[in-house]
């Protein structure tokens, strides 16, 4: 994440009019843009300095699927949005499956392209102020349950704690962190386990099932599925 005060967008557009008119826009209204109009010189130009990408789904040399999937393997939380004349449902969720937080189909007016960027970049912020908040907490509410991180344990009111397997824990702490959002498939793989690995997909699956069963005497509490997306954890926004 850079550290200066204008955020930094890496722009991917082949279309040599469409490409100035979003950089100049989006330099007018306070970005510092990199612009590339292929995907392989786009993921040549991509560092941690960049704050989003605004990438166009159909482009020579390296599509906007395959660019995100790499740029999400060197850092998994930046943030995406796709740029595509496609407005089919597939594609939607290809664009999800590779990760990407939002999507506009061409035509798009530039202000709306803003406004979604700036709604990204401050639900980012807020994430990050989220998550350092709850690294601090020895204790994490989660409803009517007490989640000690550290020690494994969940307590639900003032019964006796259950102890977590340290995977349990682990993933019911990042959850929690990231309550209330969603969070893609390979996302969390990558973030718990370390690997988008099929067969350690299967396992979350069941890690996912125990700590249903462990949550399920707190009804405002739910982990649900978005069906070919991922999950989210659903906390009251009052806890």
């Amino acid at each position: 994440m850079n550290t200066t005060e204008r955020p930094v967008i890496l722009l991917a557009e082949d279309d040599p009019n469409l490409s100035i008119l979003l950089k100049d826009f989006l330099t007018i209204v306070g970005y510092k843009v990199i612009l590339c109009h292929d995907g392989k010189s786009a993921l040549e130009h991509f560092s941690n300095d960049v704050d989003l990408c605004v990438l166009d789904v159909m482009m020579p040399l390296k599509d906007g699927f395959t660019l995100a999937g790499e740029i999400k393997a060197r850092n998994a939380e930046v943030p995406i949005v796709f740029l595509t004349a496609k407005n089919m449902q597939e594609d939607r969720l290809k664009g999800f499956h590779a990760g990407c937080d939002d999507y506009l189909t061409k035509p798009f007016s530039t202000e709306e392209l803003d406004l979604r960027i700036k709604a990204i970049l401050r639900r980012c912020q807020r994430q990050k102020l989220h998550e350092a908040a709850v690294l601090q907490q020895e204790k994490i509410r989660i409803g009517e349950y007490s989640f000690d991180h550290n020690n494994m344990q969940l307590r639900y009111r003032e019964e006796d704690p259950v102890t977590l397997t340290r995977k349990e824990s682990d993933l019911l702490f990042f959850l929690s962190a990231n309550r209330n959002q969603l969070l893609t498939r390979e996302f969390v793989l990558k973030k718990v386990w370390g690997s988008d690995d099929y067969f350690i997909g299967r396992s979350m699956d069941v890690f996912i099932t125990k700590l249903r069963k462990h949550l399920k005497r707190d009804n405002g509490l739910a982990i649900t599925n978005v069906h070919g997306v991922g999950f989210r954890f659903e906390v009251p926004e009052t806890d």
